[in-house]
């Protein structure tokens, strides 16, 4: 029984399954939008989906196991920690890889097919690797957290026009607080690590003013939403309003407080209680009308 325990606690772990759990959640949103309903073809989309947000992750591991071993943050994971070999890393995350495609194949349709592996390229192939030179790769980091809504969304019957568009931004503008809180609160340790970060570019003043402005971009682009005819309803409106307003109003600390190194991680908690609470907001209002 302990060894069964300690074998799903390091699959939880390579896996980094809340982070996956929140990429299958965004796809299940992506799905509701655009089929207003609970349907059958939800299964192997979330169960896809969900594989290769896992495989990408342990992928991940695999190719930054040199950096996680001198980072405080990462060094407990199951490569430098010790408790997974590479090589079984790597044939694992691969095996999660090509069952996670094989669902999609299957399950779903091409574009969504064809996004999942545009996904896990561009975070594997470009952005892993990019992001040890510069910390502008950020950018091309966010566009893989528009995918999953994407796949969702063509998954559940819905087509390329201006509606998919508002999601995407949405989901790109909402990457970028998200990234570069995360990168401020762990500052030290990716500079121990080797990787470029913001603050090395610009002053952590101006940093936390930068992030200020990321995160209020993310209150307005959930507001511009409805304008494109998703969730224009009262309902949508009226708690776009007062999630966009609480957003804005703990985010203000970064401004006004004065220990700013410690409101990072409140900050981080906060950008993603709200974009879940915006996706569990859209999907109810259209699962009940």
């Amino acid at each position: 029984m302990k060894n069964l325990k300690d074998r799903g606690s390091l699959l939880i772990d390579l896996t980094r399954l809340r982070m996956s759990l929140f990429v299958t959640f965004s796809a299940w949103a992506g799905f509701i939008l655009a089929n207003k309903e609970f349907s059958q073809e939800m299964i192997p989309l979330l169960l896809g989906v969900l594989l290769l947000a896992s495989g990408a992750s342990g992928l991940n591991q695999y190719q930054e196991r040199g950096e996680d071993r001198r980072m405080e943050r990462t060094n407990g994971r199951p490569i430098p920690s010790g408790r997974l070999s590479p090589s079984s890393a790597l044939k694992l995350s691969l095996f999660l890889l090509l069952l996670g495609f094989s669902i999609l194949w299957a399950g779903t349709n091409g574009v969504a097919l064809g996004l999942g592996m545009f996904a896990v390229l561009w975070y594997n192939g470009i952005y892993t690797p990019l992001k040890k030179k510069t910390v502008l790769a950020i950018l091309p980091g966010a566009l893989v957290g528009t995918t999953p809504p994407a796949i969702g969304w063509f998954s559940g019957g819905g087509h390329p026009d201006a509606q998919l568009l508002a999601i995407a931004f949405f989901f790109f503008i909402w990457q970028m607080p998200h990234f570069w809180l995360l990168l401020l609160d762990y500052r030290r340790d990716y500079q121990n690590a080797g990787f470029p970060t913001v603050t090395q570019a610009w002053g952590l003043n101006q940093v936390g003013r930068i992030s200020f402005v990321w995160i209020f971009a993310t209150a307005v682009s959930g507001l511009l939403i409805p304008l494109f005819g998703i969730g224009n309803s009262g309902a949508i409106l009226g708690g776009l309003v007062l999630l966009g307003i609480w957003l804005i109003w703990n985010a203000s600390r970064i401004l006004l407080g004065r220990n700013r190194t410690s409101l990072f991680r409140p900050a981080f908690r906060t950008v993603n209680i709200y974009i879940l609470s915006v996706m569990v907001l859209f999907s109810l209002d259209y699962l009940f009308h």
